[in-house]
């Protein structure tokens, strides 16, 4: 199974929809999942013309209105659990979870899959966050991290971006981030 993730797309501030990119790297996903800060359904209805679309609210926006989404989400796909949620907070982490601060700053002995239980309402064995606009693929104990960036605003500059493609094999997950520049116009 392959999955398109994204978040942050901010629309209609940063554009009228997401990038064209978006939609060629997306082409041929069984479902597309959105981390948040979505702002309006229309950015919602613009994915589901490629897949159907699984998303979650910011928890600190005040102006989307989007009826379909809610936070947090659990997504079951391809015999995983997936817990989609905008902004991550975590025991003893600070606000922006970034590449890096959970092998940083995780207390070591305390248990992952217990906290994101306590998030989620059941087991996860991948996390799927937005809200700093960096892009990030990282395991910890057994449990996969995506953060897909921001197709069109990297940090507060509205600019190209990224987003990810998570696979569902067999063998395991497996998640890349890919550079919507060069991706074609």
């Amino acid at each position: 199974m392959k999955i398109g993730l994204i978040s942050d797309t901010h629309i209609p501030s940063m554009g009228k929809e997401p990038p064209p990119q978006v939609a060629r790297i997306f082409e041929g996903v069984d479902l597309i999942l959105h981390a948040g800060d979505i702002y309006i359904d229309d950015c919602i209805r613009w994915l589901e013309r490629i897949a159907p679309v699984h998303a979650t609210s910011s928890s600190r926006s005040t102006v989307e209105a989007s009826p379909r989404i809610s936070s947090p989400v659990v997504v079951e796909a391809g015999g995983h659990s997936i817990g989609l949620v905008h902004e991550l907070v975590m025991y003893s982490l600070p606000d922006d979870v970034r590449p890096g601060t959970i092998a940083e700053r995780y207390p070591a002995g305390r248990s992952i899959s217990t906290e994101l239980e306590g998030i989620f309402g059941k087991p996860i064995d991948i996390v799927v966050f937005g809200y700093t606009h960096r892009a990030m693929v990282e395991s910890h104990q057994g449990v996969l991290f995506v953060n897909p960036g921001s197709p069109n605003m990297v940090g507060d500059v509205m600019r190209i971006g990224t987003v990810a493609i998570l696979d569902l094999t067999p063998q395991g997950p497996d998640a890349r981030i890919i550079q919507l520049t060069g991706a074609g116009e």
